[in-house]
């Protein structure tokens, strides 16, 4: 079967030890991550884990249950990248006296649309959002120039396309129902 990268979003609260249960799953499979990102998230008291893998859509499928299955989990879905809005963020250290010898650096920023984001007699520091092709060309150029000191790069954070966040309509239900039953709200 042919494996393509996929995204996954985890909701759960914030507890310790969720992320090495959610690791764990992929480790047992032997699916490498290729990107991790754990923030809070629209709601308050829920925390996303936005985490890419290759997969055959089986596994990924399969995976995904499995993970949702974990007491503490909220929800889990999964998204091909037609699916999403995504994007990363890089930032690119470069020796400052590089970007004043020439105009290459600055031509290079402009044309990334990338920003500077804090320059000192030493150092300069590039940032720029967009997706892995675009942050990975941007670090393939500057490599070229021999200028760069440092290199970082987030990983994959992911909205999806639809209208509506899934766990905001999860959890709208489960309120109404809590309300049908007497329960308080």
């Amino acid at each position: 079967m042919d494996k393509i990268l996929y995204t996954i979003n985890v909701y759960s609260e914030n507890i310790a030890g969720i992320l090495n249960q959610i690791t764990t799953i992929f480790t047992r499979r032997q699916l490498n991550i290729e990107t991790l990102s754990v923030s809070a998230s629209s709601i308050e008291g829920i925390h996303k884990y936005t985490i890419t893998v290759y997969s055959d859509a089986e596994t990924i499928e399969k995976v995904t249950k499995q993970i949702e299955r974990r007491v503490d989990v909220i929800q889990a879905h999964y998204y091909t990248d037609d699916q999403i809005i995504y994007q990363e963020v890089a930032l690119y250290k470069v020796p400052t006296n590089e970007l004043l010898a020439s105009n290459k650096v600055e031509k290079l920023v402009r044309k990334y649309n990338a920003r500077i984001l804090e320059v000192n007699q030493v150092y300069t520091v590039v940032e720029l959002t967009g997706h892995p092709d675009e942050t990975q060309a941007l670090y393939d150029k500057l490599m070229r120039m021999g200028g760069l000191l440092q290199f970082v790069r987030s990983g994959r954070i992911a909205i999806t396309r639809s209208p509506v966040e899934r766990l905001s309509n999860f959890l709208t239900l489960l309120k109404n129902r809590s309300g049908e039953n007497g329960e308080k709200q």
